[in-house]
């Protein structure tokens, strides 16, 4: 976790089994740097998941490819865009 991050205090109730719940807590798994760490990875493993379904949505739309000198114009207009944002920032 960042230094940064604000924090907030949750108190979970779990009921586990009581074996899973000693070899966790022997494991130290039931810590809250661990559990911070076990939930964010599942964060990332979910967004990973979520894009890899966008872009499955995004391939079975039915639309003809851009054309080279259409690809080289959107390149050109975002670029343009980023120019005129990093502009306007300073």
């Amino acid at each position: 976790m960042s230094d940064k991050e604000a924090t907030i205090q949750l108190d979970l109730k779990l009921n586990l089994p009581h074996s899973v719940a000693r070899e966790a807590e022997a494991s130290g798994l039931l810590k809250s740097e661990s559990l911070e760490s076990l939930l964010r990875e599942e964060l990332r493993r979910r967004h990973v998941d979520q894009l890899f379904e966008a872009a499955d949505r995004l391939a079975a739309v039915p639309l003809p490819p851009l054309t080279e000198a259409e690809l080289d114009a959107e390149i050109q207009a975002v670029r343009a865009r980023r120019r005129v944002s990093h502009a306007g920032g300073r």
